[in-house]
């Protein structure tokens, strides 16, 4: 993988975050709220659920 293509991925992440707070604010409080009440175990388990579901997206598109 190139510098480019990560620094596209990465920019594309920051596009996606900017826009949920431009857009969105009070629901991105809403959800930080909620992801604040979950144990920290369950936490980990969204977070690795959502980082391989990532890398499941991308290995498919390329």
């Amino acid at each position: 993988m190139t510098a480019e293509i990560v620094l596209a991925m990465i920019a594309g992440a920051l596009i996606v975050e900017g826009l949920a707070y431009a857009l969105a604010p009070s629901l991105v409080e809403r959800v930080l709220e909620a992801l604040a009440a979950m144990p920290l175990e369950a936490r980990r388990t969204l977070g690795l659920l959502t980082a391989l579901t990532g890398v499941a997206v991308l290995w498919l598109a390329l």
